[in-house]
């Protein structure tokens, strides 16, 4: 008992050191923000994404419900004051070798490579501008995605968009746009907790395929919606939103759907 104290003591103070230097956290989870890291500093970001799906087993010959999981590792660098580095590790983790027309999340296991850079100070501007580019790597195809980040802070709530969209290069010859924009407001109730919603979509629009009606339903487009949360110790910052697709909401899901009813993404940040 005596000891309980003193573990009390240690984790305030833990926090207390945590928040003496301040980290870049993304209280949106899928909208970037406008600042960037200032030179020299350098932070790790782990994501996790998780959507139901259902998959046809190879044993039984019967759908059956599971998880689609992707995680991503990210480390970002300020290489000035307005110019950040990002290097990432996605991985997509395989369901089991039961299951058939399984679907993924995104391009899957990859690797890619960004820049972010701001246009100017925050609130020289009406609107605090950052320009966004990425280069993404994956097994069956290269995607080159671009963004615009849009943010806005009105006391202590900050208005945020991303106007996003990919080009996708497979490697079979297939080119496709990939149009993913997203959108929220979120506000600082503490320090340490802000509180928010958020919303973003996802649409495919091949190149090279003929136009099919109706459009098939993986194409989108996919839209959620959902309350998002951030917990903000300074070095250590924890990001969570839970989503819920907007369309075709009485659709039953079938074998090989990546968009799920629900869609549930984290973000855990370190200051290094």
């Amino acid at each position: 008992m005596t000891r309980s104290p003193l573990a009390l003591a240690t984790l305030g103070a833990l926090l207390l050191a945590a928040g003496a230097a301040s980290a870049n956290p993304k209280p949106l989870p899928f909208t970037y923000p406008y600042p960037t890291l200032p030179a020299g500093e350098t932070e790790v970001e782990q994501y996790a994404d998780f959507t139901p799906t259902r998959a046809l087993s190879a044993s039984t010959g019967k759908p059956a419900t599971l998880g689609l999981f992707l995680f991503q590792t990210e480390f970002e660098h300020g290489i000035t004051d307005r110019l950040e580095l990002g290097l990432y590790l996605q991985l997509a983790p395989p369901v089991g070798e039961d299951y058939a027309q399984v679907a993924t999340i995104g391009a899957g296991t990859a690797l890619k490579q960004r820049l972010r850079l701001r246009l100017a100070e925050a609130g020289e501007w009406p609107v605090d501008v950052s320009l966004y580019g990425e280069i993404v790597e994956a097994r069956s195809e290269i995607e080159l995605e671009a963004k615009v980040n849009l943010e806005r802070r009105i006391g202590k709530m900050r208005l945020m968009a991303n106007l996003s969209a990919e080009h996708e290069l497979y490697f079979d010859g297939r080119r496709e746009w990939v149009l993913n924009p997203s959108a929220g407001a979120t506000f600082e109730v503490l320090p340490s907790f802000h509180t928010g919603l958020e919303y973003w979509m996802n649409a495919e629009l091949p190149i090279d395929e003929k136009a099919t009606a109706p459009r098939p339903f993986a194409l989108g487009p996919h839209h959620y919606v959902g309350p998002a949360m951030l917990f903000n110790f300074g070095r250590v910052w924890w990001s969570f939103g839970v989503y819920f697709r907007l369309n075709d909401v009485a659709r039953v899901q079938e074998p090989g759907d990546a968009y799920g009813h629900l869609w549930l993404r984290s973000i855990i940040g370190l200051d290094l």
